[in-house]
Formats: structure tokens, sequence, C-alpha cells
């Protein structure tokens, strides 16, 4: 089997066309595919729909797409770290699908599966099964455009509400290890949405920071099979960042 090494981030995202759709991976600042997004950012492309737990920070992981007006609309479960993001979503620059993270988690595992739809009782009674949720604004602030109800089924005699499957036309994740046929190893919680974003994407770039040879990897500690991965590239260490640094005083009350 050939290797699905690329020489270079650059190479890896070349042919990301604006329009396209992204999977990313991370959880705030923690396990991002970084290189990915930043060569991303290079390469010009815009228009670009991301499903994502998040947007980053301001100027850090999807943030810095999102600084420049690459991202035309978002899926995700949490927004609450990125000023621009808010600025752009109550402006009506960028259209919103905030969604129960466990529910966001599902469907990108089911995209990845073959499985177009499942039930769930997460967000039954409330906007998110009703429809109403405010999508995009327009520039006066009133809502341009709303979620629409979705289907609910009642089973066993509680009700559930039918969310659809993640299909992405990219998916850009982060592991720690892999091998040159695209087995994944993450490292302990930046393993996160990784798994799940890298089997939604049609093709999945991993970046990873150390890339060893097939056979090297212990079969039973791979978290994402190479068959998920179309093309991995070598990043060296990551560089993380603390979204939110506390600190503790010398009579150990949190400052």
């Amino acid at each position: 089997m050939s290797s699905k090494q690329v020489k270079d981030v650059h190479e890896a995202v070349a042919d990301i066309a604006s329009g396209s759709s992204l999977a990313v991976g991370g959880f705030g600042l923690c396990g991002i595919p970084d290189a990915l997004i930043e060569a991303l950012a290079e390469s010009g492309v815009d228009n670009l729909e991301v499903y994502s737990n998040n947007c980053g920070v301001d100027g850090v992981g999807l943030g810095v797409l999102l600084g420049l007006g690459r991202i035309r609309r978002v899926t995700a479960s949490y927004v609450g770290e990125n000023k621009e993001f808010a600025r752009q979503y109550l402006s009506g620059e960028l259209e919103v699908e905030l969604t129960p993270q466990g529910t966001l988690a599902e469907r990108l595992r089911a995209g990845g599966a073959g499985i177009p739809a499942f039930y769930t009782p997460a967000g039954v009674g409330t906007p998110v099964a009703d429809g109403g949720l405010p999508w995009r604004y327009a520039a006066d602030g009133s809502v341009a455009i709303a979620s629409p109800p979705k289907e609910t089924r009642e089973f066993d005699g509680r009700r559930y509400v039918l969310e659809t499957g993640i299909r992405a036309d990219y998916a850009l994740v982060h592991a720690a290890v892999g091998d040159t046929q695209g087995n994944l190893v993450f490292d302990k919680t930046a393993m996160n949405f990784n798994p799940l974003a890298g089997m939604a994407g049609r093709v999945t770039i991993a970046q990873v920071e150390r890339l060893v040879q097939p056979g090297e990897l212990d079969p039973e500690s791979i978290h994402l099979p190479g068959v998920f991965v179309q093309r991995i590239v070598e990043t060296g260490p990551q560089d993380v960042r603390i979204e939110k640094r506390t600190v503790r005083d010398d009579a150990g009350v949190n400052a």
C-alpha cells in the first residue's frame, strides 16, 4: 500500500477550494490542527462552511480564518471565547447553527459510519427541535434565517428528535502520532472531536507531531484507522496555548 504522507501542510490543503465544507477537530485550543488551518489561511480560500465544536479564540485556530472573513457558516456547540465570532454573528456576517455538544459528536460519527440520520432526546421541547433559533441576523438586528422545525417521534413513551449525520468535503485533524498509512493515535484529551471529525470527512487530512512507519504502532493503540485518512503530514511538537490561565496565591486561593 502506498504512503499517504505529503511533504508539507501547503501541499496537504492545496486542493481545498473556496466554498468547501470542513469538519475540524479540537476542543477549545486543545488538539486543534493549527498548522493546517494556518496553511489554509495562507491559501486564500473563503466562503467556507465549518463543522467544529467551537471556532477557536481570536487569532488562534479557526479564529484565524474567522478574523480574515473566510468562514460563511459554522455548526458548533460552543462559541463563548471569541469576540470576533460574536460580532460577525450579531451583525449578520456569519451564519451559525448551534447544536447540543453530544448531538454534534454523534452527527459527525454517524456521517462517518454511513448513517444518514438518528433520533436523540437532546433538544426535544426546545427551539433545537421546534425551530426558531436565529441562524443568521440581518443588519438591522432582525432574524434573517431561522432554524426549521425537526421531525420528532415517540419511542417507548418518550419523544425524540431526528438529527442528520454530517459529511464534510474535507476534515482537518491533529494527532500525536501517525504512520504513513494514516493510522492515528491521539494524546489524552487532545483526542476530543478529532476522531469524529476525521470520520466525517470525504478527504481527511491529518497533521501529526511524530510520523512513524507501518507496523510501528500497536494495532490495539490506534484510535482512528487509516481507512478514514487520505493525507498525513508531520508538523512536529505543537505549541499549546492555554485559553484561561489561573494561578494560586500563597494562601492557596485562586487569583
